[in-house]
C-alpha cells in the first residue's frame, strides 16, 4: 500500500483545527463558572450549556469510533446483519429513557457528578466502590476507540499504528486539559459536523463502484445484509439490547451533559435531541456495512480472500473508504472516523477525572480543598487517565473484551444502584454493598468469550463455540442486574428492620447507615450541593423515622416532583433539609 502524503497532511490539518477550537473554547470561557467557581466550570460547564451545543456534544459522546465502526461491522458480517446492529436503536432509546426518568431528578438536585447521589445516601465508602466499575468503563472505552482509530489511519494512509494512537490521544488530552467541558463541548460540535459530512460524502462514491451490487438487490437474497434473529438467539439478543438501552444510562459522560444544562427541562430536551441524533448519525455507517456486504472484493484492489476470511470484518468501514472511494474522498472519511474517536475519547477522559477529583479526592479525603487544588487534581488525572488509556490501546490484546466486561458491570452494578438511590426510598449502604457483590459474582461466573473466560454457572441453552469457549444464550446479564436490584432492596429493609426493632444493637451498625447518632457519612451531604446555608454540625444528628404507608415506604416521590434547579428553589430545598435534620 502506498504512503499517502496528502492524507497525512489532511489529518494534520484536521488535528490542528480541533486543537485550535478546543483552546479557543477554553480561552473564551476562562472566567466562567457560578460565583467564580472554576471547578464547576470545568466539570459541568458553569451549568449554562445551551440546547444547540448541548445537543451536539451529547450526540457526539455516543457517536464515537466504536459506534460507527461497530455498526458497519454488524451489518457486514454474514449471519448477523442489520438485525444485530443494536447500537443505534439501543443507545437512542437509552437517551430517551434517561431523559424521561433520570435527567430531571439528577439536574434538579444540583449534583455535579453521577456519583454524588450515591455518596449522599450511601456514604463515601460506597461511592469509592462504585467509582471502580465507572472508571473501568470509561478507560476501556477510550482505549478501545483509540485502537479503532489507529487501525483506521493505518489502513488509509499507511502510517504506524502506534504513532497515530499516540498523536490522537495527545491532541484530545491537551484540549481537555486546557478547557474541561467547554473545550470538549465546542470541539464536539466541529467533530459531529465532520462525521456527518465525511461519511455522507463517501457513501455515493462507494455505492457507485463497479464492484458493488445494488444493495436493494442483495437485501432480498437468502443471506442478506438485513440479517435475521434465530429463535434460539432471541433471549441473547434481548439481553444485549437491554444492556445497551439501560446500561447506556449510568455513565458519567451522559450525566456530565445533563448536569451542565441550565435547567432540568433543558436536560430532558437535550437527551431527546441526542437520541434522534444517534439514529441519524448511524445511517451512513449502516449503508457502508451494506455496501461492504454487496461487494465482489475480487474486482477491487483488495482482492481475495474477503475481509471476513481475513478476520478484518471489524475494519470494514475504513476498507470500504480505502478501496471503493477515490483517494481524496477516503481522506474525508478518515477525518470522520478521527472526529468520532476523539469526540468520545475526550468525554471519557474528562468523565473519569471529574469523578476522581470530586468524589474520591475531595469528598472522601479533602473536603476543605480549595478550588485551585481541585482544578490541579483534575488536570493531573486527565493526563494520567489519558496516558493509561493510550497505554492500554498500545499494549492490551483484548481491549474490546475488557470494555465489554466493564460495560456489563456498569449495567449490572451501577444501573440498579442508580434506580435505588433515586427512586426507592429507604435503601442503605448494607443493601448497596450486598447488591454490588451479588451482581458482580453472577456476572463473573457467567463467563466472557472475548476474554476466553469460561463460565462457572451454566444457564439453559449454553453451547460450545469453535474456540472451545462456552457461550450462554440465557439472558444472564439481565438476571444479574435484577438480582443486584432486588438484593439491594431486600437487604436494606432487613437491616433497617433489625436495627430499628432492637433485634441488633446500634453498635453493630458499623457502616453508620441506619441508627448511628453521629454519622460521619451523613456529614458528607453538606458538600454535595453547593449552599452556604448548610452547617456541618447541623447534619450530625440522625433520627430514624418509619414510614406509615407501603407506597411512601418504597417510593421516593421527590424524584418525580416538578422542582427545577433555579437558585431560589435550591436554597429553599437546602434550608428545608437543614431544618428537618
Amino acid at each position: 500500500m502506498p504512503f499517502h502524503v496528502e492524507g497525512l497532511v489532511a489529518i494534520i490539518v484536521f488535528y490542528l483545527a480541533i486543537l485550535f477550537v478546543g483552546i479557543w473554547a477554553a480561552w473564551k470561557t476562562k472566567n466562567s463558572g457560578s460565583d467564580g467557581d472554576r471547578r464547576e466550570a470545568v466539570i459541568v460547564g458553569g451549568r449554562d450549556i445551551g440546547l444547540l451545543v448541548g445537543g451536539f456534544t451529547m450526540t457526539a459522546t455516543w457517536v464515537g469510533g466504536g459506534y460507527i465502526n461497530g455498526t458497519a461491522e454488524a451489518v457486514y458480517v454474514p449471519g448477523y446483519g442489520l438485525a444485530w446492529a443494536q447500537a443505534p436503536i439501543g443507545y437512542s432509546l437509552s437517551l430517551v429513557v434517561g431523559g424521561l426518568f433520570f435527567a430531571k431528578p439528577m439536574r434538579s438536585k444540583g449534583y455535579v457528578t453521577m456519583l454524588d447521589p450515591f455518596q449522599q445516601i450511601y456514604g463515601k465508602r460506597m461511592g469509592g466502590l462504585l467509582f471502580i466499575p465507572a472508571l473501568m468503563g470509561e478507560m476501556f472505552w477510550a482505549a478501545a476507540i483509540f485502537c479503532a482509530l489507529g487501525a483506521t489511519i493505518s489502513v488509509i494512509i499507511d502510517i504506524d499504528v502506534n504513532i497515530s494512537v499516540i498523536v490522537s490521544a495527545l491532541i484530545a488530552i491537551i484540549y481537555t486539559l486546557v478547557g474541561g467541558l467547554y473545550s470538549v463541548a465546542y470541539t464536539d460540535v466541529v467533530q459531529l459536523f465532520c462525521i456527518f459530512l465525511g461519511l455522507w460524502i463517501s457513501v455515493p462514491f462507494a455505492m457507485s463502484h463497479p464492484a458493488v451490487k445494488n444493495i436493494g438487490f442483495t437485501a432480498a437474497q437468502k443471506e442478506s445484509w438485513l440479517g435475521s434473529i434465530e429463535s434460539l438467539d432471541i433471549y441473547s439478543w434481548l439481553d444485549n439490547f437491554f444492556l445497551l438501552m439501560l446500561g447506556g444510562i449510568p455513565w458519567q459522560a451522559y450525566f456530565q451533559r445533563v448536569l451542565s444544562s441550565s435547567s432540568a427541562t433543558y436536560a430532558q430536551v437535550l437527551s431527546f435531541l441526542a437520541g434522534f441524533g444517534c439514529l441519524v448519525m448511524a445511517l451512513p455507517a449502516i449503508l457502508i456495512g451494506a455496501i461492504g456486504a454487496s461487494t465482489d472484493w475480487n474486482k477491487t484492489m483488495y482482492g481475495l480472500p474477503d475481509p471476513t476470511e481475513r478476520k478484518e470484518a471489524d475494519m470494514i468501514l475504513p476498507i470500504v473508504l480505502q478501496y471503493l472511494c477515490p483517494v481524496y474522498i477516503s481522506f474525508f472519511g478518515l477525518g470522520a472516523v478521527s472526529a468520532a474517536v476523539m469526540s468520545s475519547a475526550d468525554s471519557s477522559i474528562l468523565s473519569a477525572s471529574s469523578m476522581f477529583a470530586r468524589n474520591i479526592y475531595q469528598l472522601s479525603f479533602r473536603q476543605n480543598a480549595s478550588d485551585r487544588e481541585i482544578i490541579w487534581v483534575m488536570r493531573i488525572t486527565i493526563f494520567v487517565f489519558g496516558a493509561a488509556a493510550t497505554a492500554m490501546a498500545l499494549l492490551a490484546k483484548s481491549v474490546y473484551g475488557l470494555w465489554y466486561l466493564s460495560s456489563d458491570l456498569v449495567y449490572i452494578i451501577i444501573f440498579p444502584q442508580l434506580l435505588c438511590v433515586l427512586f426507592i426510598k429507604g435503601t442503605n449502604t448494607y443493601g448497596a454493598i450486598a447488591g454490588y457483590l451479588f451482581g458482580l459474582l453472577l456476572r463473573i461466573t457467567g463467563g466472557e468469550p472475548y476474554l476466553y473466560l469460561q463460565p462457572l454457572i451454566f444457564y439453559p441453552g449454553y453451547y460450545l463455540d469453535n474456540n472451545h469457549i462456552y457461550i450462554q444464550r440465557f439472558p444472564f446479564k439481565t438476571l444479574a442486574m435484577l438480582t443486584s436490584f432486588f438484593t439491594n432492596i431486600a437487604v436494606s429493609y432487613l437491616a433497617k428492620y433489625l436495627f430499628e426493632s432492637g433485634s441488633l444493637p446500634p453498635k453493630l451498625d458499623f457502616l453508620d447507615a441506619v441508627v448511628a447518632r453521629y454519622s460521619q457519612e451523613n456529614m458528607d451531604k453538606a458538600t454535595l450541593v453547593k449552599s452556604d446555608n448548610i452547617i456541618l454540625n447541623e447534619l450530625a444528628l440522625v433520627n430514624p423515622r418509619r414510614s406509615l404507608t407501603l407506597n411512601s415506604t418504597f417510593t421516593n416521590k421527590e424524584a418525580f416532583s416538578d422542582v427545577d434547579s433555579s437558585p431560589e428553589l435550591s436554597n429553599a430545598e437546602d434550608n428545608l433539609v437543614t431544618n428537618t435534620i
